[in-house]
């Protein structure tokens, strides 16, 4: 069974109630959002295809004939409109467009690429969704984007051994639909429908990581691209055990890399068994300390949760609900919903996947844009974190909203403001900046689940320390000698 229990506090109760409003009115959504649509001008260097790149002197002609000899003409574009797409992703990051989009529609093709862009001292940004939130496909260097999307196979499949092997154009919803008629699902759940391999380069998590853990846990194996063309299996070609002890662990120094070591082009994933029975349930709490002290008490007396959820038979379902009942109704939780139908469920978790959208919703604008950002502290440091944000946010008169995965720590806040305004823009940097010092105040870090991309970057020394940035960065030079994989991200 599944137990949801999504903590809010006054800017959240804000949230809800804008997205239930705007569910039942698509049209009123949809002009929000279409109020949020800014019209962007390439600069008129970038509007057509140049003949040199705008960041070296490569010959940009003689790259595309290249390219085009590997992926074919018709799998290669130099238009406006592709290359902006390809420059960025949902973060608040300005767009930095490539000079050429590839389609390669198989790992030797990306090897090929990878070996035509080394010899022409190329960058290279790979590229899966585009639902990233700290600028990761952003191509600071112009260079060359390579759109993985193409390559959508699942590989191999194998039901005993609970493991699948993906390619970087299944999502997460594709997989699970897949799955879904032997009782299997993958459960790492972003919100987004992100590439999988795209979620393990980011070491991508979300609402079920207390239960099933992050990327890092449900990746068995990777293959991977690096700069040279080289083609790697970090466990082995073919091999998804379970465990394994033999040499050191290539594939979690590349779960979260970003792009910048290589491009995944297979991930084998651990799979579960659906749970036979789940019910959802929604409630809400006056103040955070509460909320906070009775997840505490639910995961001290050992309920299976996940986000705060429990999985099992409906014996089980009945004997949890009543446990983590008396605790929440003991820490003044109110306003519950109970949902136990597959429609119901997905009803109350759509709304918590779709609060981007009603935030938006709530301040309509041509100019106003969001910037969302996410830390992760100690649950013990939670309560600390969260009231002194939610202090910035109301001595500050400015709108934010703040969500959270109470049982990991992670939180994440997102604000609204207009990009016109000086003033207003100088604030929200500010106040983002203090919320990722807060956290590595409190021994947390800077990003829980978005990643570093460009926008983080400049906190990793802080974070992990000099001397380990410094082997990072040795790590880097091994497999990039010459920079080309993903520039100006994660490395400060």
């Amino acid at each position: 069974m599944r137990f949801s229990f999504s903590w809010s506090t006054r800017h959240q109760q804000v949230i809800f109630k804008q997205r239930f409003n705007f569910s039942s009115n698509f049209n009123n959504l949809n002009r929000s959002l279409n109020a949020h649509i800014k019209p962007f001008s390439l600069p008129s260097s970038q509007r057509s295809f140049s003949k040199t790149s705008s960041f070296n002197n490569i010959d940009l002609q003689i790259l595309k004939e290249r390219l085009c000899e590997v992926v074919g003409p018709p799998n290669i574009s130099t238009a406006e409109s592709t290359r902006l797409q390809h420059g960025k992703d949902e973060s608040h990051h300005r767009a930095q467009i490539p000079d050429i989009v590839v389609f390669p529609s198989n790992t030797q093709e990306v090897s090929e690429v990878a070996k035509v862009c080394t010899d022409m001292k190329v960058t290279m940004v790979p590229f899966g969704t585009g639902t990233g939130m700290e600028g990761g496909c952003v191509c600071t260097h112009g260079g060359v984007s390579v759109d993985l999307s193409r390559m959508a196979e699942i590989r191999e499949y194998q039901q005993a051994d609970f493991s699948v092997c993906v390619e970087p154009g299944v999502t997460r919803l594709a997989l699970n639909e897949y799955l879904r008629g032997d009782g299997l699902w993958f459960p790492v759940d972003p919100g987004a429908d992100a590439s999988l391999c795209g979620m393990a380069a980011t070491s991508a998590s979300g609402t079920n990581a207390v239960r099933y853990g992050t990327m890092r846990e449900n990746v068995r194996n990777l293959e991977v691209v690096l700069s040279d063309g080289t083609i790697i299996h970090t466990a082995g070609q073919g091999r998804h055990t379970v465990k394994s002890s033999a040499g050191y662990n290539l594939t979690n120094l590349f779960v979260g890399s970003e792009g910048t070591l290589g491009f995944i082009t297979s991930a084998t994933l651990k799979l579960y068994g659906i749970p036979d029975t789940m019910t959802s349930a929604v409630c809400q709490f006056d103040e955070v300390e509460r909320a906070v002290t009775a997840v505490l008490h639910v995961l001290q007396c050992g309920v299976a949760v996940a986000r705060i959820e429990f999985h099992g038979s409906e014996k089980q379902t009945e004997e949890d609900a009543s446990v983590v009942g008396d605790i929440f109704a003991d820490a003044g939780a109110s306003g519950f919903q109970w949902a136990s139908s597959l429609s119901e469920r997905n009803r109350l978790w759509k709304a918590r996947h779709d609060t981007l959208y009603a935030i938006l919703a709530t301040r309509p604008g041509p100019q106003i844009t969001q910037l969302s950002t996410d830390v992760c502290v100690p649950i013990s440091q939670l309560t600390k974190a969260i009231t002194d944000t939610e202090k910035d946010l109301e001595d500050h008169k400015l709108p934010g909203y703040i969500l959270g995965h109470v049982g990991d720590g992670n939180y994440h806040v997102t604000f609204l403001y207009d990009t016109g305004s000086e003033t207003e823009t100088q604030l929200v940097g500010k106040l983002s900046e203090r919320i990722v010092e807060r956290a590595l105040e409190l021994n947390g870090t800077c990003t829980g689940e978005h990643g570093t991309g460009f926008g983080k970057k400049k906190y990793l020394v802080r974070e992990a320390g000099p001397d380990s940035v410094s082997l990072m960065k040795q790590i880097k030079h091994l497999l990039d000698p010459h920079g080309l994989m993903n520039p100006g991200k994660v490395l400060p």
